[in-house]
């Protein structure tokens, strides 16, 4: 069965090298990932990479071993791949073509030798070259991941848009523009308990992408050295709204959370909701609830 992954050939924000990069891959039809410190991983087992990877980084993290494990021993020939610059456009779509390898030699060829951090890890590509751009980001900033089919299709066809939730059209329009005021306030509403987050491509925690859907905003929590996952209820069934905070925070907790940090989840809603409190009467210790008010009125003019 075909799988469909993205993977960033370079860090985009060093554009020189990223270009260099990306014609040595178009030309040689190839894409490669990093952690040369590592040096050949593609024999070992699972745990023999968890132990290479704590020998020369200090310390686990199983975002980057699950990458590397799974350019090795799961992408498979036939698998589609999308190339991305930044977290907003596809420069190309290709299918792999061979089994991957390690090549320290090809990994510097490839940098034109413009920098010592070079990719070594390479696989075999057959690159279409396609550019699609996005009016904002529909890529996580993460080096390699798998994506569903429909997400894929929805991304080489250019219509990616927000998953609508089975709700009354005026609550749907006033969430939105809800979240959109949250973000624009977020210091004043939260007062330094959370922080906004901040990828390393400057992209900031609202609508964040990820290979499970779109966190409505995602944040910090300085005092516990946690991520918060926000999401707003937007008129969606109670089961929806908890199942969707929990995948996220699954996903985070795998793919941001460093040793020694932690994730929670905040659901913000309207007003009361019994169904809600139930669905979280478990989960309570780490998925908290917030009510929001507005308030409008119209005053005759004085």
């Amino acid at each position: 069965m075909t799988r469909y992954w993205v993977i960033a050939p370079y860090d985009s924000t060093k554009t020189q090298i990223f270009e260099k990069v990306w014609e040595y891959d178009l030309n040689n039809g190839t894409i490669a990932v990093g952690w040369s410190d590592l040096g050949d991983v593609s024999e070992m087992s699972k745990p023999e990479l968890e132990s290479r990877y704590k020998e020369v980084y200090g310390e686990i993290n199983n975002r980057d071993i699950n990458a590397i494990w799974k350019f090795y021993h799961e992408i498979s020939i036939g698998d589609i791949i999308i190339a991305r610059r930044g977290t907003k456009k596809i420069i190309g779509i290709g299918t792999v073509t061979g089994k991957p390898f390690y090549s320290e030699e090809k990994g510097k060829e490839r940098v034109a030798n413009l920098t010592e951090d070079f990719y070594p890890n390479f696989i075999s590509v057959k690159w279409e070259e396609k550019e699609i751009e996005f009016d904002k980001p529909v890529f996580s900033f993460y080096t390699l991941y798998e994506i569903p089919e429909e997400k894929y299709h929805s991304l080489v066809e250019g219509e990616i848009g927000e998953e609508r939730p089975e709700e009354t059209e005026p609550e749907f329009v006033l969430e939105k523009y809800l979240e959109d005021f949250i973000v624009s306030n977020f210091d004043s509403i939260f007062k330094g308990k959370y922080t906004l987050y901040v990828d390393s491509e400057g992209n900031i925690g609202q609508q964040y992408p990820t290979e499970v859907g779109y966190i409505d905003i995602l944040a910090k929590e300085p005092e516990s050295n946690s991520y918060v996952v926000i999401e707003l209820k937007k008129g969606r069934e109670s089961d929806k709204v908890v199942g969707q905070v929990l995948r996220y925070m699954g996903w985070v907790k795998e793919n941001l959370c460093k040793e020694g940090e932690d994730v929670k989840g905040l659901i913000i809603c309207k007003g009361k909701d019994e169904k809600l409190d139930y669905a979280l009467k478990f989960v309570q210790d780490t998925v908290k609830l917030k009510y929001y008010k507005v308030d409008f009125q119209l005053v005759d003019p004085s």
